[in-house]
């Protein structure tokens, strides 16, 4: 089987499965958190950045207990709040933000990357960040970058706050010569254990010239420009897509790698890409391809056949909808998700049933009602609806949990069935 013929039967089901279905908008309340929460995972990532969150006391705790850092760590994120003083105007916020800024750096001398995050008290959106971080790059460079992104609840939902971040460190990207090989990106922050298992697939393929954005460190940043392609790790970075094309590169479409036939096709795009023997692919994946269809076989009596509804919180429901569909035998109920881009996401609702209700935004109260007359077994939900709804009777999953959890490649396969397994298991043993 070629390369080319393995991808096929996604793009040629782009005239079955969701692409063509009707889509329920909804426009009202919303249950999610702010794009503030992304800091958790980012931080871990890049291991020489600072995130300095402009904000309030709610800032503050709202990151300190979605961390869950105990108070004798050193974590690579702080909040300079705004208080009683300035809102009173009685300091100047510019220099109060250079004198904590300052203060900083001179504790912290291993900073390399300094992002100031919006936050939406309404005298942070008066700050002009972007002219503060200006300012203190041309103050501590070379030694610091500083730069900055919004991660306001009014302007970003919970895992957009990554978009924003990678959108604004894509300018920082050095240009690729015109005359390069071409290289392929993964973009999209994944756990570092992830990461290097990725880097094994691609380099048993023959690509060898990978980068990986955002990088482990600040200094190595991927060089970017006409000879990119990049693939998308995660669905959510719509900003970022559209930074990297601007500087000329190449997104390849593919499912994410989410599951076993997730990550096959995301990794047959790339290699269909480069023209890589498609003997080479399948030598290359078929081991551990193999190993996670072996691992996963163990979850699927515990999820065939029960039925899930997403409530939209993470921009992932889509890709797991479809895993957990395709792989695991559930019914889906209703999809939900925050955004629906059917760009980045066509080889994804290509492969979703064709009955699929999919929901694009939110209005809770009437998400709540169609999921009360539902009675799913299994519910997708953010923190704040868990809880009541578990009152209710009914099991819920926290979609936070899914993006703080490595789930991506063949090896998590199993581990991402296991998420959605454990509620149902959980629930069992209560019951009995």
């Amino acid at each position: 089987m070629s390369v080319v013929t393995r991808i096929t039967p996604i793009a040629s089901a782009l005239q079955e499965g969701c692409a063509e279905v009707p889509v329920l908008r909804e426009r009202g309340q919303r249950e999610v958190f702010c794009g503030l929460t992304g800091i958790i995972w980012l931080h871990r990532k890049i291991q020489d950045a600072f995130f300095l969150v402009v904000g309030s006391r709610t800032c503050a705790h709202l990151i300190q207990s979605a961390a869950g850092v105990m108070i004798f760590a050193e974590p690579r994120f702080a909040t300079a709040i705004i208080d009683e003083r300035d809102l009173a105007g009685l300091a100047d916020c510019n220099a109060e933000l250079d004198r904590v800024v300052t203060r900083l750096l001179e504790r912290r001398p291993d900073i390399r990357l300094l992002f100031l995050v919006g936050s939406c008290p309404s005298e942070v959106i008066k700050l002009d960040l972007s002219r503060a971080a200006q300012r203190l790059s041309k103050s501590f460079a070379p030694a610091v970058r500083v730069l900055n992104y919004s991660g306001s609840g009014i302007e970003t939902t919970f895992t957009q706050g990554e978009d924003a971040c990678l959108a604004a460190l894509v300018p920082e990207m050095p240009a690729a010569p015109g005359s390069a090989a071409p290289d392929l990106l993964v973009v999209g922050a994944l756990a570092d254990v992830v990461e290097d298992q990725m880097r094994r697939l691609f380099d048993a393929m023959g690509i060898g010239r990978v980068g990986f954005f955002p990088p482990r460190h600040a200094a190595d940043l991927a060089a970017v420009g006409p000879n990119t392609r990049f693939l998308l790790a995660q669905p959510f970075l719509a900003d970022t897509a559209r930074a990297l094309e601007a500087r000329g590169a190449v997104r390849l479409d593919a499912p994410f790698p989410l599951g076993v036939e997730g990550t096959s096709g995301w990794l047959a795009a790339a290699a269909h890409a480069f023209g890589i023997d498609a003997q080479r692919f399948e030598a290359a994946i078929a081991p551990a391809r193999e190993r996670a269809q072996r691992a996963l076989a163990r979850h699927r009596p515990g999820l065939a056949g029960k039925r899930i509804f997403f409530f939209p919180d993470s921009q992932l429901e889509i890709p797991l909808a479809r895993f957990l569909a395709r792989e695991m035998g559930m019914q889906l109920v209703e999809v939900g998700t925050p955004y629906l881009h059917k760009q980045h996401l066509a080889a994804e609702l290509a492969l979703l049933p064709a009955q699929c209700q999919i929901s694009e935004g939110q209005h809770v109260e009437k998400q709540l009602d169609r999921c009360r007359a539902a009675q799913p077994d299994l519910v997708v939900c953010g923190l704040g609806l868990a809880n009541p709804l578990e009152a209710e009777g009914l099991t819920t999953k926290w979609a936070i949990e899914l993006v703080f959890t490595p789930i991506q490649g063949f090896d998590q396969a199993a581990d991402l069935a296991e998420l959605f397994e454990r509620p149902l298991v959980r629930r069992l043993r209560l019951v009995a």
